[in-house]
C-alpha cells in the first residue's frame, strides 16, 4: 500500500509555509532594527505580559486573565504608538535598501556608474560656475600625483565631488584623482603645461589638466569657474565647451567600450573639428 504524499503536501501547505517565512523574515528585520535601541527593553516587557497571560489561562486566574485580555485588545494601537520611531526607521531602512539595489542593478558596469556620477557633478558645478578638476587614471599610474594631495579612498559620488570643489573649503584647490573606480585623493597638484598654443584666457586649472595629459594617458574633466564651460583633456590636447552628451560619449568611449574604440569615436571627431577650426582661424 503506497502512501499518498499529495494529501500532505498541497498548495495550501506551500502557501502556509511561505506565509510563515515572510512573518519570520519581517520579525527578524524588526529585531535587527531595534536590537541596539531602547525599544528592545519594551519588547522584553511585552514578552513578560505574554508569559503572564499564558500563566493566568493555565491556572485560571480570572481577574489577571481579564486584565491581560483587555491589554491585548488594545495592543495593536499601543505597539504603533510605542514603536513609532522604530517603525519609521525600519521603513526608511527598507526603502534605502530597495532603492540602493535598484541603483546597483541600473549600472551593470561599475565604470558606467562612475561616468554618470562625474557627469552629474560636472553639470551641477558648471551651472553654478564652481571650478573643478577631475583626473581619471587609465594605463599609466597617477599615484605620484595622488600623493601630493589629501588621501580619501572614497566611493565616487556626485555629492562628494561637488562638496570637494565648493569654494573656500579645504579641498577645493587642486585636482581630484580617480584610480581603480574610487576617489583616491583631493587637492592634488598637477604639472602645468608650458604649451604656448593654449589660449591665453585659460587659467591655471586648464593648464594643469593639459600638463597632466602631456605626461600621462589620464583623462581630465575641467569645469571653468569663469564661464561654467566643461572641457576635457587627453594626450596633451584640450576640447572646450562640451555638451552633456559629448562629455558622456567621450567618457564612455574610454572607460566602458574602450576595447571597441575606432577612429570614429567622438574624441577623434572633436579633435578633428578643433583642428579644422584652428586651421580656418589661421587662414584668416
Amino acid at each position: 500500500m503506497s502512501f499518498d504524499w499529495s494529501s500532505i503536501f498541497t498548495f495550501q501547505h506551500l502557501f502556509n509555509l511561505i506565509d510563515i517565512l515572510i512573518v519570520w523574515f519581517l520579525f527578524y528585520q524588526l529585531l535587527k532594527v531595534i536590537r541596539h535601541t531602547k525599544a528592545i527593553n519594551i519588547l522584553n516587557g511585552i514578552f513578560v505580559f505574554i508569559v503572564i497571560k499564558i500563566l493566568s489561562s493555565v491556572f485560571r486566574l480570572e481577574t489577571i486573565d481579564w486584565i491581560m485580555n483587555s491589554i491585548i485588545q488594545w495592543s495593536v494601537v499601543g505597539v504603533l504608538i510605542i514603536f513609532q520611531p522604530e517603525i519609521r526607521r525600519g521603513l526608511e531602512h527598507l526603502g534605502q535598501r530597495l532603492f540602493t539595489a535598484k541603483k546597483q542593478q541600473m549600472y551593470a558596469n561599475p565604470m558606467e556608474e562612475m561616468v554618470e556620477e562625474i557627469i552629474d557633478a560636472s553639470k551641477y558645478m558648471a551651472k553654478r560656475r564652481i571650478g573643478a578638476l577631475i583626473s581619471i587614471e587609465q594605463e599609466q599610474s597617477l599615484t605620484e600625483f595622488a600623493k601630493t594631495g589629501i588621501s580619501l579612498n572614497a566611493a565616487i559620488s556626485s555629492q562628494l565631488l561637488i562638496n570637494i570643489f565648493i569654494p573656500n573649503t579645504p579641498l577645493h584647490d587642486g585636482a581630484v584623482i580617480i584610480q581603480d573606480g574610487e576617489i583616491t585623493s583631493a587637492a592634488s597638484f598637477l604639472p602645468l603645461s608650458e604649451n604656448p598654443d593654449i589660449p591665453k584666457e585659460l587659467g591655471t586649472r586648464h593648464r594643469a589638466a593639459v600638463g597632466l595629459s602631456e605626461q600621462t594617458d589620464a583623462i581630465t574633466v575641467v569645469v571653468s569657474e569663469e564661464t561654467g564651460g566643461i572641457s576635457l583633456t587627453y594626450h596633451g590636447r584640450i576640447i572646450r565647451d562640451l555638451s552633456e552628451d559629448e562629455l558622456r560619449q567621450s567618457l564612455q568611449d574610454h572607460f566602458i567600450v574602450a576595447e571597441e574604440q575606432s577612429e570614429s569615436n567622438i574624441l577623434s571627431r572633436l579633435f578633428a573639428k578643433e583642428e579644422k577650426e584652428s586651421e580656418a582661424h589661421d587662414d584668416e
